[in-house]
């Protein structure tokens, strides 16, 4: 049936209203993949889901290939590609080396040769366990025995999707969101995902774009049940993959109230909350509140790819206190165990307080930080607006002003014209954004691959510029007819996550660049009027 309703509805990558209107089951499945239908072969030798999941090969899965066959070296290969696409984390590989390789890691005893507990060893569990009571700020010790240990987070979302989904089943989350969790959801289990649509604009209750409330959840699913879609559970990312937002404990409690009102699990995926580069933030783990809503329907999950800089070592761990789930979700460890060297290499790794907080965590805040700054001051430089948050290894960059349309075929377009000129970064649709035009970029690299990707990127919108000067000179360009906001009215250019009661302050930088930026726009001044700002 999936197969049959892509090849009938085509490509389809119109605007952002047009997706919004179609039926849930359809947009869900023209989301899934950027490949064209036209283009699409049933293979003999495969079955129905094996056809499937080869529509799973969009830019994400495009663009990163093609980066493995021809990666950027600087001495090797220094017209290769540079990744800006895939979320890791390439500042510390000198840290993480060293450690790694101290006499402590290197143990090699019969039970690490052994199948262990599905769930993991019971010395790991205990680290872990001790790890996030002391990290997350729990009130009390988390145990050991509501901790499991999986081969990375996509498996995690996996085995739970199996686990708290039949298939046909749908898990609700707000777009835009790390594509790999549709994968994760889907491919296993047949679970779907019902979208909660965020945008730019700054409306109703929001306070920042991009704005997380619970009337966009409980619209989300008040649309699903409509069509007869049976959501089970809510997927939240704190910090947020690819807005880098990190929630306000008001607003973790207001998102696990709805849950608790629906009846839904959530599952929380905290695997960037100790990449908060900059003091100015604060980040609240799920585990640290005083009181959860719904205990039985809290499932917290977190590893060390990301906050560790080892995206190679899969280590996915998640905490719960629901043993019928972590019962479930162990039997499918079986096929996504962790090995047991490195089960003991995560532990020691772990268990080092002294040399995480005070030679690693202060180096790689450090060093991210650096990164962000330098990547968000060539933005600022390019007129580029783009939300500027502090936590995680990205930017979400607004590329709208060089779309003519405004369409996600053109966003594409964009894509591939960054890719042919040796830089990979991920559009908006890979996130099943909502409004064509969006990127995400990845800073936390070296810096001379920092330099060089973002010289080609320069070079791209220079040219786009040009192209869309003189497309506009022989043909009057119909979009500002079309609603089209500029993103300087939405006030995203650099941005910051403020609470409430601090929304009166502003950064004088900031606001500089913003001015400078806008004044930069040719038809700026004719566009936004003394009435305007009024």
């Amino acid at each position: 049936q999936a197969l049959s309703e892509i090849t009938r509805m085509g490509g389809g990558g119109g605007r952002g209203g047009e997706m919004r209107a179609r039926p849930l089951s359809e947009r869900r499945t023209d989301l899934h993949s950027f490949c064209n239908p036209s283009d699409f072969h049933r293979s003999p030798y495969l079955s129905a889901r094996g056809n499937f999941a080869t529509l799973f090969c969009g830019s994400t899965e495009e663009g990163y290939k093609a980066y493995h066959a021809d990666k950027y070296d600087e001495d090797k290969n220094p017209n290769g590609i540079i990744n800006f696409g895939t979320s890791e984390n390439k500042l510390c590989f000198d840290l993480m080396s060293k450690r790694l390789t101290q006499t402590d890691m290197n143990l090699v005893e019969p039970p690490l040769l052994q199948y262990p507990d599905w769930k993991g060893h019971m010395f790991l569990r205990e680290e872990v366990a001790r790890f996030l009571t002391y990290y997350c700020k729990a009130p009390a010790p988390l145990k050991a025995e509501n901790v499991i240990v999986l081969n990375g987070c996509g498996s995690l979302f996996s085995a739970l999707a199996t686990v708290l989904c039949d298939p046909g089943e749908a898990v609700l989350i707000a777009t835009p969101f790390y594509g790999g969790i549709t994968q994760s959801i889907f491919l296993y289990g047949n679970v779907k995902l019902v979208y909660a649509y965020l945008d730019s604009k700054i409306t109703g209750t929001s306070t920042r774009p991009f704005q997380l409330t619970v009337e966009k959840l409980e619209k989300a699913l008040q649309d699903a049940r409509a069509e007869g879609v049976t959501v089970r559970a809510l997927i939240l990312l704190n910090p947020q993959n690819p807005l880098g937002d990190i929630y306000s404990l008001s607003e973790l409690r207001d998102y696990l109230e709805f849950a608790k009102r629906h009846e839904l699990h959530v599952i929380v995926d905290e695997i960037y909350m100790l990449s908060v580069f900059d003091e100015s933030a604060t980040f609240h783990s799920v585990l640290g509140m005083d009181r959860l809503p719904d205990p039985q329907r809290t499932h917290v999950m977190w590893g060390i790819t990301k906050d560790f800089a080892v995206s190679g070592i899969r280590f996915g761990t998640l905490y719960t206190e629901n043993q019928d789930v972590a019962n479930a979700v162990a039997s499918l460890c079986y096929f996504h165990g962790v090995c047991g060297p490195v089960q003991h290499k995560v532990a020691q790794l772990l268990r080092d307080r002294d040399w995480i907080n005070q030679v690693y965590l202060r180096a790689n805040h450090a060093r991210l930080k650096a990164a962000h700054t330098y990547v968000t001051d060539e933005l600022k430089t390019l007129g580029v607006p783009f939300l500027n948050r502090n936590a995680g290894f990205f930017v979400w960059i607004d590329f709208r002003k060089y779309l003519r349309t405004g369409t996600f075929e053109e966003e594409m377009l964009l894509w591939r014209r960054f890719l042919d000129n040796k830089v990979l970064l991920s559009c908006g649709k890979a996130f099943e954004c909502s409004e064509p035009g969006w990127f995400r970029i990845i800073f936390a690299d070296k810096t001379h691959r920092l330099q060089l990707g973002m010289q080609r990127i320069r070079k791209v919108l220079e040219e786009r510029e040009q192209e869309i000067l003189a497309e506009e000179k022989e043909q009057p360009c119909q979009s500002d007819q079309d609603g089209k906001a500029d993103s300087t009215d939405e006030v995203i250019f650099v941005s910051r996550h403020q609470d409430p009661t601090s929304a009166g302050t502003s950064n004088l930088g900031d606001l500089i660049g913003l001015l400078q930026q806008q004044m930069r726009s040719s038809d700026w001044l004719q566009k936004n009027t003394a009435e305007q700002f009024a």
